[in-house]
C-alpha cells in the first residue's frame, strides 16, 4: 500500500539539501523507506542540487581534509542495544539481526536507531492503552532538543484530546488511527502544531505503532484535560 499522506515539499527539499535536524531527518527517511513517491522526489531534488553545485566555482580545501575523513571513517562506532523500560537508557550490547516479520514493521533507518527489532522493544506505560519508548536521537549526552518516541496505541484506544505547544511529526508504522483531520495508515506522515486540537483513536482491528517527533509538550484540552495538565507530561 502506497502512503497517501506525505511530508510537505519544503521538508523534502531540506532533507535533500541535508539541512533538516537529525530527528526530523530520521522520521522523513523512515517515511521514504515506505514511500516510493517520496524516494523518487528526493532523488530528483538531489540530482537538481548536484547540477547546481557542478556549475559553482571550486572552493579551496585544507591540505589534510582527505586524511581527516579517513580517520573519522576508521574510528570505532558505538553500538546501541535494545532500549525501553529504563527510561530510554539502554545497555549497549551487540545488535541482533531483525526478524523478517519485524522488518516489515520497523524499516531502516529507524531500526538502526532502536538497535533491535519490534520484539526487542521494552515498552513503558504512559496511560492506559498507550505505551512508548524513547528513541536515542541527537548529540551524545542529551540536552535540549526534540523528543523522539516510538508509541503503541492499543486497538480501539482513544488518546486524550490535546493540542501542541510546538510541532509534532507522526509516522504510522503499523495499524492506523483516525482524528478530526483524517484516517492514517502505514507509511502516512502527519504534521500538526498548535492550530490543531484533536483526539487520535487507534483503529479497532490492530494496535497502532507510530514514530513521533515533538519539540514541545502536548497540552491536554477540554475541562478535565485543563485540570490535570499541571500533573502530566506527554
Amino acid at each position: 500500500m502506497t502512503p497517501t499522506h506525505h511530508p510537505a515539499e519544503d521538508f523534502l527539499v531540506a532533507y535533500a539539501a541535508g539541512t533538516l535536524p537529525e530527528a526530523s531527518s530520521l522520521i522523513v527517511a523512515t517515511h521514504m523507506a515506505l514511500c516510493p513517491d517520496c524516494r523518487a522526489e528526493v532523488r530528483r531534488l538531489e540530482a537538481l542540487g548536484g547540477a547546481l553545485l557542478a556549475d559553482m566555482p571550486e572552493a579551496p580545501v585544507a591540505d589534510d581534509l582527505l586524511a581527516s575523513i579517513f580517520a573519522q571513517l576508521e574510528s570505532p562506532q558505538p553500538k546501541v542495544g535494545p532500549i525501553g523500560g529504563d527510561g530510554g537508557l539502554g545497555v549497549a550490547v551487540a545488535r541482533r539481526p531483525a526478524k523478517a516479520s519485524a522488518r516489515t514493521v520497523i524499516p531502516e533507518p529507524l531500526r538502526g536507531y532502536l538497535g533491535c527489532d519490534l520484539d526487542g522493544v521494552r515498552w513503558s506505560k504512559v496511560i492506559r492503552g498507550v505505551d512508548e519508548v524513547s528513541v536515542p536521537c541527537g548529540p551524545a549526552g542529551g540536552g535540549a532538543g526534540p523528543k523522539v518516541r516510538l508509541m503503541r496505541i492499543r486497538a480501539g484506544t482513544a488518546m486524550p484530546r490535546h493540542t501542541h505547544g510546538g510541532s509534532e511529526l507522526t509516522l504510522v508504522l503499523s495499524g492506523g488511527f483516525s482524528d478530526e483531520t483524517g484516517h492514517f495508515l502505514r507509511g502516512d506522515f502527519v504534521a500538526t502544531d498548535g492550530s490543531v486540537d484533536h483526539q487520535p483513536v487507534a483503529d479497532d482491528d490492530a494496535d497502532c505503532i507510530c514514530l513521533a517527533v515533538t519539540d514541545a509538550p502536548l497540552r491536554l484540552t477540554g475541562p478535565l484535560g485543563r485540570l490535570i495538565n499541571p500533573f502530566v507530561s506527554f
